[in-house]
């Protein structure tokens, strides 16, 4: 058996390499250290789905995983035509890896909407495996396709494998009392299984996995089943695949403790549990549904166990207000949504700043304005958290960098929220909310005691020396207000959105004190202590990249690919963005060159060079989609280079 091949750190997002060598058995078996997988069809075949379990299975095995699942914005879209396909690519490795990868070195199409949608994004020589049943003239000339680019010869350059996956599937469930048409649904089972030999990855937990799913169904269970061995064994039987490979487990890419597979906003679900558990305060939930958002709401419902209560009101504004009312009434309250809800929310947002009461603001950012883009990725919120609401209302914003950050960046956001008496926006997107990778679960000894003390009596003594309860008497060190739970004896005092007077509560229309309770607000979420931003630095560069939220991997991949091409590049990534770190001006002050890559027009450059007045160079993609390591490096190059 040869060694196993492994590329530079500096190439992890780039090109596959392999050896092969001879098993025990007829077919050839070669290594490789990375794949990238691309399963695209319509909407209605299952392609996340079959992406979802792909990847379980690889994070089972033990590979260094990344996801990302792409689907149209319409419940079913057209079938057949480009608009309704649906993709889920993955990137898996043996080492440590940042991005979905640029480019899928295999494409599963199951129609030709499918292919012709994904086929440009394919290097020369990728294989690709197609569904040649659903090729027939109409479907062709749906998507435009003249002649069948399966005898054309526009797919020469690749390495194109005909399967007819629709026939092979319904013949593989003959026995089974189905229809057709529901034999048919089965073929997404019939690629998983072809795919699962291809990469030598685990099959029992998919069996069990579709036992469960169709628990109350088992006949359509077993028929699951069967078109995924069946796919499992044509690969094992069919001349025309010749090599199955092997993808060996990234045993140094993780340091030790017991690994989950984990979406952002699965992460960030959990972290929000963990900060109520570790505030000993209960969790409630006030949501609307809403794209790409939801899946909280969902997972949140599943722990009443832990304490956590979620409310799906009838619109943005009752959640907001009734997650505000919540945290009035003493628990660690949170409300989801994405971009055109945060607008929504603004009046109720600007409320609990004058209340100065705890309250996280979950926004998972995707594509607009307005409805925009639902399903796809986008880092355009930021100046709307920062400053989307009626006068000076500050609020502090974080964001976290990977889907498994978004466990520590809700920790992180109850941390500030709780200890300041404050709002928090946290800053997700779609591109992570979505995504996957490894997570590390926390011992419960690492996570951060976030108790905090209610108010419990007077805290102010007046000049005839009666003790009384000041519900704006501040700690001198965080500037926070006292936490009063109402029905608390002697705490009673008033609340609303009128300007309070300091100290006392009491409503005020006088100009000073105004201008001292706006100067102490912003004071306030200027004082929060967050951590110094880090550098990385190695050689002493000129150019530094700087990024935050879901750009940390493609940045860090294309920084690595620079430096092992002999570059000199630094990188520093923002997980605060209000406040920002205390260094980081003396951070930026370093360099001669500093460029922010984003998924917008360039609104944190916005806010360096206002702060700053740094001339950070913006490099922006608001296409929808994460950018790709190759373009980013190539960016990069030409700034180090001009």
């Amino acid at each position: 058996m040869t060694s196993q091949v492994s590329s530079p750190a500096g190439q992890a997002d780039g090109a596959v390499v392999g050896e092969q060598r001879k098993p025990a058995g007829t077919k050839d078996v070669r290594r490789l250290d990375r794949v990238i997988i691309r399963f695209a069809g319509d909407s209605g075949d299952g392609m996340q789905l079959t992406g979802d379990r792909f990847t379980s299975e690889t994070a089972s095995f033990g590979n260094d995983l990344s996801t990302l699942p792409n689907f149209p914005a319409e419940i079913r879209a057209p079938a057949g035509t480009l608009p309704g396909v649906s993709s889920f690519q993955l990137h898996f490795a043996d080492h440590d890896i940042l991005t979905p990868g640029d480019a899928p070195n295999v494409l599963v199409a199951m129609n030709p909407a499918a292919l012709k949608a994904n086929v440009g994004d394919l290097p020369r020589g990728a294989e690709i495996i197609v569904n040649t049943d659903e090729f027939t003239k109409r479907a062709m000339q749906k998507v435009g396709y003249e002649a069948s680019p399966l005898e054309d010869g526009s797919l020469d350059g690749y390495n194109v494998h005909p399967v007819p996956l629709t026939a092979l599937t319904v013949e593989a469930l003959k026995d089974f009392d189905l229809t057709r048409k529901e034999a048919e649904r089965s073929k997404n089972m019939f690629a998983l299984g072809l795919l699962s030999w291809m990469y030598h990855r685990p099959t029992e937990g998919t069996e069990t996995f579709l036992r469960t799913k169709f628990a109350k169904k088992p006949d359509i269970a077993a028929a699951n089943i069967a078109a995924f061995r069946a796919g499992w064994n044509f690969g094992e039987t069919t001349e025309d695949f010749a090599v199955s490979y092997e993808v060996a487990p990234a045993v140094k890419a993780f340091p030790v403790g017991t690994y989950r597979n984990i979406s952002g906003n699965l992460a960030l679900a959990y972290g929000l549990v963990a900060a109520s558990r570790q505030a000993d305060l209960p969790l409630f939930l006030g949501s609307y549904p809403i794209t790409p958002a939801s899946d909280i709401l969902h997972e949140l419902s599943k722990h009443k166990n832990f304490g956590v209560r979620t409310f799906q009101a009838e619109d943005e504004i009752a959640g907001i207000g009734a997650a505000l009312g919540a945290a009035f009434g003493g628990s660690l309250a949170v409300t989801t949504t994405s971009g055109p809800g945060v607008a929504l929310k603004s009046e109720t947002i600007g409320l609990a700043v004058s209340l100065e009461l705890p309250l996280l603001i979950v926004d998972i950012q995707r594509g607009g304005p307005s409805t925009g883009l639902p399903t796809k990725t986008e880092q355009a919120d930021l100046l709307q958290a920062m400053y989307g609401r009626n006068g000076e209302a500050p609020v502090p914003v974080i964001a976290p960098r990977t889907p498994a950050d978004c466990f520590d960046a809700a920790l992180e956001a109850a941390r500030i929220a709780l200890t300041y008496r404050t709002p928090v926006f946290l800053l997700s997107d779609g591109y992570l909310a979505n995504g996957s990778e490894p997570w590390r679960i926390p011992e419960l000894d690492e996570l951060p005691d976030l108790r905090v003390q209610f108010a419990q009596g007077p805290n102010h003594t007046l000049d005839d020396g009666t003790e009384v309860f000041w519900p704006y008497k501040r700690d001198p060190q965080t500037l926070a207000r006292p936490w009063a739970l109402p029905g608390t004896p002697g705490l009673e005092h008033r609340i609303g959105g009128i300007e309070k007077q300091d100290g006392t509560g009491n409503i005020s229309y006088d100009p000073a004190n105004h201008d001292f309770m706006v100067r102490t607000r912003q004071a306030k979420v200027d004082g929060i202590v967050v951590p110094d931003v880090e550098v990385d630095d190695p050689d002493g560069a000129s150019t530094l990249v700087l990024g935050w939220g879901s750009t940390y991997g493609p940045i860090t991949a294309a920084v690595r690919r620079l430096r092992a091409a002999g570059e000199s590049i630094a990188q520093a990534h923002l997980r605060h963005v209000n406040p920002f770190p205390r260094n980081l001006g003396a951070v930026l002050g370093r360099y001669d060159k500093v460029v922010i890559p984003e998924m917008n027009l360039g609104q944190l450059a916005t806010l360096i060079r206002a702060k700053y007045l740094v001339d950070a160079h913006s490099y922006n993609q608001v296409n929808g989609m994460p950018f790709k390591a190759e373009q980013l490096a190539a960016a990069l190059k030409e700034a180090i280079d001009g």
